[in-house]
């Protein structure tokens, strides 16, 4: 197996020039201003933002002659390098399945269809899949919805997804488009939970905790909805004053595309909305909400364990794996709060509290909820998502998508 990616670093790009490494890996090395226009200005944020449904269409996008230069000479010349090295690879091993992955490479199964009309071509989308992508130019959104109907099999998480696309289409040909959400290795999992580090951070943790504990576990992302999280709670603390005191919001966010504008804009709106609940709420001995912003993952899985409410109100997300983490390690039968724009409600929403991502009062009603659930129905509910998870594990969801391929393959190809 060989795996295709771009060189991120100056010591990646020193290891593209030596080709396939021992381990498999192939990295690619595009010209920096190049790979910028691809990443920084056409993935993300815009593809990023049009697929979580984040721009203000009254005022954003602007699609530019900078934006029209970063698709003609950024996300357009790195999906033909990638083409470009699939197709070397495939001269070597014609019959391998080639799996692209997500929204950096919507072109490239095209490239290499054309080259290679008979290449077996899978790729799996991670993100939500909207109806709406009328912001984008009629020739981009072509070259887009082209580029993944030249696969075999497309894959999504959800049905929703799934659904989404084909309207998007109107339809997809040979093209077999299924969903299978994506999961977790329990095992991997279970053993973090006991590892050194996340048993000392829990302790650290459990030993200054207050009475009831919300964790929301992020990258900085606007699709996350972490501002809206945040007032949702100030909302909480103002109307029910019985949780002064008793009640923290634990905040452990990862930073995210620091180097894209939007990103560091919205991190700077968290960290203020975080002072202003703080400023009007807090008192000496209680802080209502602890941010820190930080990569570090042991901390996480400590307050994976640790929480008695788990919030996770996204505006939109394609699965969200944090609301299958965390309960599987959780040792409070703790509350999932869950939005249901996120992939994974589809899946566990029968044992979440659900709430609509933009309705601030409902997130504040649904807070008090998950802090006063009874606790046989907050057992209940924990177990149930703890057996979905570990049935429907990250090896069933790999040979659920390689069943699909496998289909393709002996009863529609030739």
């Amino acid at each position: 197996m060989t795996w295709i990616a771009s060189a991120a670093t100056d010591e990646d790009r020193v290891v593209a020039a030596e080709g396939v490494s021992e381990d498999g890996v192939l990295l690619l090395a595009h010209e920096p201003a190049v790979y910028d226009r691809f990443y920084n200005v056409i993935s993300n944020p815009l593809l990023w933002f049009i697929q979580h449904s984040l721009w203000g269409l009254a005022t954003q996008p602007n699609l530019d002659r900078d934006a029209h230069e970063a698709w003609e000479h950024g996300y357009i010349p790195v999906n033909e390098a990638f083409a470009a090295a699939v197709v070397a690879q495939l001269d070597d091993k014609p019959d391998a399945l080639v799996f692209f992955h997500d929204y950096h490479l919507y072109l490239a199964p095209r490239l290499v269809r054309e080259a290679r009309p008979d290449a077996l071509l899978a790729h799996f989308v991670h993100i939500p899949w909207p109806t709406d992508w009328s912001v984008l130019p009629r020739e981009w959104r072509d070259a887009i919805h082209g580029g993944l109907l030249a696969n075999d099999v497309l894959g999504f998480h959800t049905e929703r997804w799934a659904r989404n696309f084909r309207a998007t289409c109107g339809g997809v040909g040979s093209t077999l488009v299924t969903h299978h959400p994506i999961s977790i290795d329990p095992a991997e999992f279970d053993e973090l939970s006991a590892s050194a580090p996340v048993l000392a951070a829990e302790q650290a943790l459990a030993a200054v905790r207050s009475e009831k504990l919300i964790v929301r576990v992020d990258r900085t992302d606007p699709a996350k909805n972490i501002v809206r999280g945040f007032k949702a709670y100030g909302m909480l603390l103002d109307e029910r004053p019985q949780w002064h005191g008793r009640v923290t919001m634990l905040a452990l966010l990862d930073p995210s595309r620091q180097s894209v504008p939007e990103y560091v804009d919205y991190l700077a709106a968290v960290e203020r909305e975080a002072r202003e609940v703080n400023d009007r709420f807090g008192r000496p001995d209680w802080l209502p909400i602890e941010l820190v912003v930080a990569d570090d993952f042991p901390r996480s899985v400590a307050a994976y364990k640790q929480f008695d409410v788990l919030f996770v109100n996204a505006v939109y997300d394609g699965l969200n794996l944090v609301a299958k983490e965390a309960p599987l390690v959780n040792v409070r039968n703790g509350a999932l709060i869950l939005s249901e724009n996120a992939g994974a409600h589809e899946e566990l929403g029968d044992w979440a509290i659900t709430v609509n991502p933009f309705d601030l009062v409902g997130q504040a009603a649904a807070l008090h909820e998950a802090l006063t659930m009874d606790e046989d129905e907050r057992a209940r509910r924990s177990a149930a998502i703890r057996s979905q998870v570990r049935e429907h594990d990250l090896a069933a969801w790999l040979a659920a998508l390689l069943a699909d391929v496998e289909h393709v393959s002996r009863n529609v190809r030739p």
